[in-house]
């Protein structure tokens, strides 16, 4: 039987304590969705936004960023540890894999550029158009339906950054760095009922129009427990290699 997997969870932000019945926090969100792919991973949590990190950047055998309400790009400390935290993982070549603003934070700490997308907020279920087939991404789709909630993206790459898919409005989806550091906008531990929560919370922010459209793709097909499988091969094939 293979060894189990720590993967310390960087959490960057809570839920809304009014919202907790939904699905918990990220705390309760992650090892729910992993736990349906994977009975190896163990989490480890850390409360970044508070302050809280890792100890040591070995105690983990990989870490998952988790989505955010701030930018990457506010001046923050805890925002500033977590940058310096991401680029000692990627010198130290520790797996990492952040969604949504996990996602951002990649690209921002590794010299790429994170904006207000000009398609403005991207809400409910889009479509992931895969560009590359990595050994990780098995069962392979070519298209991996995903909840998103973000207004800000990773418009510039960084220098090193492969594109591994796009959507209509995020042409940055997916994006790998070396071979170690993995980024997703979107967000596969979301339950739909949550999702949906947000959007109504946010209404007045997102606009009435894209909100209702957003409610309405939520009938669509998801896709995250394959992003969850692929997250676990990705960390798992990088614990064979070292």
């Amino acid at each position: 039987m293979e060894p189990a997997i720590t993967i310390g969870l960087l959490e960057c932000d809570h839920v809304r304590p009014e919202l907790r019945h939904i699905g918990g926090d990220y705390r309760e969100m992650f090892p729910a969705l992993f736990n349906k792919v994977s009975p190896r991973i163990l989490f480890r949590f850390y409360d970044i936004i508070n302050g809280v990190f890792p100890g040591n950047a070995a105690e983990c055998d990989g870490y998952l960023c988790t989505g955010s309400s701030f930018s990457v790009y506010d001046d923050v400390d805890w925002i500033h540890g977590l940058a310096d935290f991401v680029r000692l993982l990627h010198l130290q070549d520790i797996p990492y894999a952040g969604v949504c603003f996990g996602h951002q934070m990649l690209g921002y700490a590794l010299g790429g550029k994170v904006r207000k997308a000009a398609a403005g907020w991207c809400v409910g279920v889009h479509e992931l158009t895969m560009l590359s087939r990595e050994s990780w991404m098995e069962p392979y789709q070519d298209k991996l339906g995903l909840l998103m909630m973000c207004q800000d993206q990773v418009t510039d790459l960084p220098e090193s950054a492969v594109r591994l898919a796009s959507a209509a409005d995020c042409p940055n989806a997916m994006m790998m760095v070396g071979r170690s550091m993995l980024g997703i906008q979107a967000h596969p531990e979301f339950p739909p009922s949550y999702d949906r929560a947000l959007m109504e919370l946010r209404k007045e922010r997102i606009g009435e129009e894209k909100v209702t459209r957003g409610i309405e793709s939520l009938g669509l097909r998801t896709d995250e427990v394959t992003a969850a499988r692929w997250i676990v091969n990705f960390f798992s094939n990088l614990q064979k290699r070292n």
